[in-house]
């Protein structure tokens, strides 16, 4: 069909492992004639999990994108990846939707992952929708699971149909008030939704307690539950079943009745220009206006070559146009412009504000590359969203000899994909390190490199990412001086040093007065400062969390050189930081270990070992737990192997960085010990 802004509607479904969100992305598909059949998990048949690795493995690994028609709407679903592990691309897709709908298994009620992913769409501003699915299954109780909603989430959780006849159907309780359910009279929960909805505006209010609901206008109750959506006042609860199909096309009905279209959501939080100067941007779904679009997820399809899908968010992405990246002064043309269906590419003509496509073979794009039409665009930047930062990590070569760039090129193409998996190169150390988010997050990443790259290679545990800094004030002084015959070097510095809060950075500040180090020297004193930086003082990492202040100095009129401030500013700070306390700092990890409840105590035990901070437990479905700990991340080397065997293979776990903070004294002294060898050697 050819369709308006208003008759989009871009959901994605998150939630918990095994809820069952990729079953019901496949029944939502046929309900709307996308699809003639409902895919299988268990034959590897469905559209979203189509990478060989998702079906060996049974679940999700990628973010998969479909859409269907339904009763005069176009529906773009997002199915998303549950697994922790997988947090990268499941977040990246929730900037390219308004509504997120959040599949909580009736049967295991709450999981870990349902409040995660809750409180991420929660921070991104984003329209909430809590699906129950597996509603026929014989243990379910539904009604006890709408209680731990409302007590968990808050009142504001609602239901706006309820199930019926065991689960094998549903009835609607927001648009009648007639009927039973199995929670109960349909009334009694129309009545408190219409409460719910009609609070959020005082003139629907008014118009309500002077005319009663019937006075009520279909377009008012439709405005006033977009706005209880779009400002978190209402969190609807529709019931389904995936696999029988109950609630499923009543789904589609409350998305194309209530769900926000892409003009009526939260607006998305551009900004033009950078720094102090940057101003909020209004983007809007104007299909006449320029162009702006957001690149939120890159394939690397052995077969199309890099595919970069993005959301329009204003003006209309028309094949053969010509759109710049970012900044960039030379246009690409938009030869072919897809939609997705699974692995499946459907050319289209344009794309109008709100919708999802993708462009092929433009080698430039990137994820969060903003697409525009016009030089009026330029510097224009989508707020960045806050992934988990990857700390797990491999030292990573090529297994055989003149494979190293075929690596450095498949490991670079992964990392364009997974904005949660890095590829960093240490110098010091000739020593290439992959960093995801858990064991299995890097695993997936290896199976990748050999199936989609034939790239094998060997791993070993790599280098911790320490920090050092100081903690106190400090000066320091150097004087360079030296005469070889013919012109000399001088120069002469004085700079003190403070501490700043952790996460603080560098700042390097010039306070020098009556030209005592001329202006032109000021750049190789920063230049001999941040040599400190980044090569450290004590241990050899690099140095953080400092404010240097150059404040006095000398200079030669004929000797002074650049060379000789870099070296007189890189003694002086080396000065001011032997007197200032120096620390090494090391990364501490939020852990998060998922396992079966009988193991609970060899888990706590080991982890107590490891210098961790248990904060608590969570239960999970089929009797699972999961421990919550900060743990220093050096403490982790061989965890993978350790956990698995205490839970016989069942265990698995994720890292997201939380802090940094000092080593103890004995750690530190080893640190400082084992790098003054190699320091003096150089």
């Amino acid at each position: 069909m050819s369709y308006s802004t208003e008759q989009i509607r871009n959901v994605a479904l998150a939630g918990h492992p095994g809820a069952g969100k990729t079953t019901l992305f496949e029944a939502l598909l046929q309900a709307g004639g996308a699809i003639q059949a409902a895919g299988s998990i268990e034959r590897g048949s469905t559209v979203s999990d189509f990478d060989p690795i998702e079906k060996e493995r049974g679940h999700s690994i990628d973010a998969a994108i479909a859409s269907t028609d339904h009763a005069g709407i176009h529906v773009n679903l997002v199915d998303t990846p549950g697994y922790p592990d997988f947090r990268g691309p499941a977040l990246s897709a929730l900037a390219a939707v308004e509504t997120v709908a959040i599949v909580v298994d009736a049967d295991a009620g709450i999981s870990y992952g349902t409040q995660r992913m809750m409180e991420y769409a929660k921070a991104r501003n984003l329209c909430r929708v809590i699906v129950v699915n597996k509603i026929d299954h014989p243990g379910a109780k539904l009604g006890a699971l709408l209680d731990k909603l409302r007590d968990t989430f808050g009142t504001e959780v609602l239901p706006i149909n309820l199930p019926a006849e065991g689960g094998k159907s549903v009835v609607n309780c927001f648009w009648q008030s007639n009927g039973t359910s199995n929670l109960g009279a349909v009334a009694d929960w129309h009545q408190k939704i219409i409460d719910q909805v009609v609070e959020i505006n005082e003139t629907v209010m008014d118009h309500y307690l002077d005319l009663g609901e019937g006075g009520l206008s279909g377009a008012e109750l439709h405005d006033a539950f977009e706005q209880c959506l779009r400002e978190g006042h209402l969190v609807p609860v529709c019931f389904v079943s995936a696999r029988s199909g109950a609630g499923v096309k009543e789904l589609l009905d409350v998305a194309e009745r209530l769900f926000p279209h892409p003009g009526e959501a939260n607006p998305p939080a551009f900004v033009k220009g950078s720094g102090a100067d940057a101003k909020p941007l209004d983007a809007r779904p104007d299909p006449k206006a320029h162009v702006i679009a957001d690149v939120f997820k890159i394939v690397n399809d052995p077969f199309v070559g890099k595919l970069a899908v993005f959301r329009v968010y204003q003006g209309t992405v028309k094949k053969d146009s010509q759109l710049f990246i970012d900044d960039g002064k030379k246009p690409f043309k938009v030869s072919h412009l897809f939609k997705l269906k699974g692995k499946e590419h459907v050319e289209i003509a344009q794309a109008v504000p709100g919708d999802i496509a993708a462009v092929a073979k433009v080698e430039e794009l990137h994820f969060d590359a903003v697409l525009h039409d016009s030089h009026d665009e330029d510097q224009i930047h989508l707020a960045p969203a806050n992934f988990p930062r990857p700390m797990f990590g491999l030292a990573i070569e090529a297994a055989s000899k003149g494979q190293e760039q075929k690596l450095s090129t498949a490991l670079h193409k992964l990392a364009e994909e997974d904005p949660a998996f890095a590829v960093e190169h240490q110098a010091e150390l000739n020593e290439t390190v992959a960093r995801g988010l858990s064991d299995l997050h890097l695993r997936i990443m290896l199976d990748r490199l050999k199936q989609r790259f034939g790239v094998e290679v060997k791993t070993h545990p790599p280098r911790i990412a320490y920090r050092e800094t100081i903690g106190a004030k400090a000066e320091g002084h150097h004087r360079h001086k030296k005469q070889t015959g013919g012109a000399g070097q001088f120069g002469e510095v004085f700079l003190r040093i403070e501490p700043l809060p952790r996460g603080g950075g560098f700042e390097f500040v010039d306070e020098v007065k009556g030209g005592t180090i001329p202006g032109q020297f000021m750049p190789a004193v920063e230049k001999g400062v941040r040599q400190v930086l980044s090569g450290g003082a004590i241990s050899g990492h690099p140095l953080q969390d400092v404010r240097v202040i150059v404040y006095d100095g000398k200079h030669h009129p004929v000797d002074s050189k650049e060379v000789a401030f870099v070296a007189a500013g890189k003694k002086a700070f080396l000065d001011a930081i032997a007197k200032a306390r120096p620390q090494v700092l090391e990364p501490i990890v939020d852990l998060e270990v998922h396992a079966p409840e009988q193991h609970m105590g060899d888990i706590s035990g080991g982890l107590s070992s490891k210098r961790a901070r248990i904060s608590g437990t969570d239960s999970e479905r089929g009797g699972e737990i999961v421990v919550k700990a900060q743990v220093p991340l050096s403490e982790l080397d061989g965890y993978a192997a350790e956990l698995k065997s205490v839970t016989a293979g069942r265990g698995r776990y994720a890292l997201d960085f939380s802090h940094y903070e000092p080593v103890p004294a004995q750690v530190q002294q080893k640190l400082v010990e084992s790098w003054k060898p190699r320091h003096e050697e150089d």
